[in-house]
């Protein structure tokens, strides 16, 4: 028997290959190879987002795709998104400052600087790691302040509040974890001083802080694994560029109908003495 006389099945069980790669694939149409194009283009410049904000980002840009189309191209691309194992993060809480009860789990949050969250994480530069710390808003998924910073000392979060506090309105309530450098005098002195509630997450469950992590991991993913730094002064304008920028103004949140977090304030802003609050409950 010849071999292309051989039944289909028994060719594929030897080449250990499925039946359907043995058919005759079809030409894709110019729209459609136009589509996988884009995608090949949103996908180089988010590496870490999935179908869902790929097929927002495309219709922002006037494709009519549906997510069941891009993730059938992203699939067929090699372009899913795979998660990634979260590492542990340390936080000391061995310390004997007072503790505060957490003031936002199950709360309702629906308007901008109602609840901010800070936490830190280690960005590795030449020469050593570097430690950020950040303040978001939870409404908006706003940057309120950061800093980058060679210490993580009482100077970094300190820092990164002062800045958030100059050039916003004082939150109601601020959501931490139980490190030190929140708990410490001088940084619990400035909230009280502008009479914000102290809200921190249990010790050893850090992850009670959730919307501060996730800003966390989207910092990592999206910046901080990409990037090589040469030094302290080459991550600050790394960093300066995406969290004032890339992360303000171009990277578009599920969260927020698919906008980024300055659409998002813009449109709020609008549409504040007509529209109904938009709430978030925190876990």
């Amino acid at each position: 028997m010849l071999a292309q006389e051989r039944p289909v099945t028994v060719v594929c069980a030897v080449l250990e290959c499925a039946r359907s790669s043995s058919y005759c694939r079809p030409t894709l149409s110019p729209e459609e190879e136009a589509v996988k194009s884009a995608i090949r283009e949103e996908s180089a410049q988010w590496p870490r987002y999935g179908y869902r904000r790929i097929t927002a980002q495309l219709q922002r840009r006037g494709r009519a795709v549906n997510r069941k189309r891009v993730r059938r191209r992203m699939r067929e691309m090699g372009l899913s998104v795979r998660a990634r194992k979260r590492k542990p993060r340390t936080t000391d809480s061995r310390h004997g400052f007072p503790r505060y009860p957490n003031r936002v789990q199950g709360l309702a949050i629906g308007r901008p600087h109602q609840v901010w969250v800070a936490d830190i994480t280690y960005i590795r530069a030449a020469g050593g790691f570097l430690c950020l710390a950040l303040v978001m808003d939870v409404s908006t998924r706003a940057i309120r302040g950061w800093h980058l910073g060679r210490s993580l000392g009482q100077h970094l979060t300190l820092t990164a509040l002062q800045r958030a506090l100059d050039r916003h309105p004082a939150p109601e309530i601020h959501h931490s974890d139980s490190g030190v450098q929140y708990a410490s005098p001088a940084y619990v002195r400035l909230l009280e001083e502008r009479g914000v509630r102290i809200s921190m997450a249990e010790v050893g469950e850090a992850w009670r802080n959730g919307y501060a992590e996730r800003l966390i991991r989207t910092i990592k993913e999206e910046e901080v694994d990409l990037t090589e730094y040469l030094g302290c002064h080459d991550a600050h304008q790394q960093m300066s560029r995406f969290l004032e920028d890339v992360y303000m103004h171009q990277r578009i949140h599920s969260s927020l109908s698919y906008l980024t977090p300055a659409e998002f304030e813009e449109r709020r802003h609008q549409e504040h003495s007509s529209g109904p609050e938009v709430e978030l409950k925190m876990a």
